[in-house]
């Protein structure tokens, strides 16, 4: 009965089948409502409830456990975006005027390589994987700390450091990864040529690409007006044509957004003022980043990496920890701003998901080996990232929270 009224009315045969975009909508649909019933009850983040459902989606099997095709775009113009918003918030005359700035972030990436590199070491893993998982796990999210600072619309000294940290440590951990690509090609094909001239490529040509795309940015806002939503579709295109490109050749489209928004914002005296109409379609793909990353994490990944992601990340958050403390009082701030920041700095999400999907592209033999480690680290700072910057910005005395509807109701009762 069911077929016959489905064939008189030309619908696809019964029982339906939902397609790959039924069930993509599915999920943003629940990230959405559990974003904001996390943000409402317990004033939290958003992405919070946005990495639980791609978390569940992953565990439960329904994810692709591999980041390629609609997915990888999606990341890669959600970070695009961020990461670009991210640069353009770093004053580099800030670092000229406070070395010891410099000084943490130099120290707490290598710290936090070597912290990881010798822990694995220590628990029997190669050489080559201790290595690649050093230089996947240095890197602090930009995705996550540029969102939740921006919701929770923080500014101090912890803020801005926080931000002025993760871009440098950004660019110092896709610079490692690189070099360490480089060195597989040597020590696992004997291709020195490669070694040395991929590495250069990727650098050289992500700093023209975005040296480019900062020009061509400042020039249409000194003659449109950024308010006007036409001025920022164009931008917002020229963002993702850069983006295109990136892949295209084979460069960064880690380093082109981060780097275009840095130099954008160094360029002129003006500050850089973030077009409002960029929050809408950010916002979007902001909540897409987050189920996909959570969508790609499997139950076997933690099964076989789940132990060694927690010693990696204890070892990490040691590392930043005791980076940060060490040029405290140099820098300019206290033991309780020093202890805010180090929480804020331990999100770790898309950016590494980014770096571990071209290891699986360049050596897929190899990859395997580092995925279920660096996947499972993924999975537990999902959750525990925006929660730590959070609790980071409020122990620094930076976090302006919103009301939540339990606040409201207490309020309500007692008035």
């Amino acid at each position: 009965m069911l077929a016959e009224v489905a064939g008189y009315l030309q619908i696809e045969p019964w029982p339906l089948e939902p397609q790959v975009p039924f069930w993509g909508a599915l999920a943003l649909v629940a990230g959405a409502l559990l974003g904001e019933a996390v943000r409402r009850l317990f004033g939290v983040p958003r992405i919070v409830g946005y990495s639980a459902v791609g978390l569940l989606i992953g565990l439960a099997g329904w994810g692709g456990g591999v980041l390629h095709g609609p997915a990888r775009l999606v990341v890669d113009l959600a970070l695009a975006l961020l990461l670009f918003e991210l640069g353009s918030r770093v004053r580099l005359r800030w670092l000229q005027a406070n070395p010891a700035l410099l000084a943490t972030s130099a120290l707490e990436a290598f710290a936090s390589l070597a912290a990881i590199y010798l822990v694995l070491r220590w628990a029997g893993q190669p050489v080559n994987v201790a290595l690649a998982c050093a230089t996947l796990g240095t890197c602090a999210s930009g995705a996550v700390i540029s969102r939740v600072a921006s919701e929770l619309k923080s500014a101090g000294q912890v803020t801005e450091r926080m931000i002025v940290l993760t871009a440098l440590n950004t660019l110092l951990a896709v610079l490692a990864h690189k070099l360490v690509i480089g060195w597989l090609h040597l020590d696992v094909g004997g291709d020195w040529v490669r070694a040395v001239s991929q590495p250069l490529w990727a650098f050289g040509g992500s700093v023209l690409l975005a040296a480019l795309l900062s020009r061509l940015v400042a020039w249409v806002a000194r003659r449109l007006e950024l308010r006007d939503e036409n001025a920022v579709l164009l931008l917002l295109g020229m963002v993702v044509l850069a983006l295109m490109i990136a892949q295209l050749a084979n460069l960064s489209t880690l380093l082109v957004p981060l780097l275009a928004g840095v130099l954008l914002r160094n360029s002129t005296e003006r500050p850089w003022v973030w077009p409002r109409h960029f929050g809408t379609a950010g916002g979007v793909l902001v909540l897409m980043l987050f189920v996909v990353v959570g969508s790609v994490v499997t139950l076997d990944a933690l099964l076989v990496g789940g132990g060694l992601a927690i010693v990696l990340l204890i070892a990490r958050a040691a590392a930043k920890t005791a980076s940060v403390f060490a040029f405290a009082r140099w820098s300019g701030i206290g033991w309780r701003q020093a202890a805010g920041l180090s929480l804020a700095l331990t999100p770790l999400s898309g950016t590494v998901l980014v770096l571990l999907t071209d290891l699986q592209l360049t050596h897929p033999g190899f990859a395997p080996q580092v995925v279920p480690i660096v996947l499972s680290a993924i999975a537990f700072m999902e959750v525990l990232g925006p929660l730590a910057v959070q609790w980071g910005l409020r122990l620094a005395g930076e976090h302006r929270p919103e009301p939540t509807w339990r606040a409201a109701a207490t309020t309500g009762a007692a008035a």
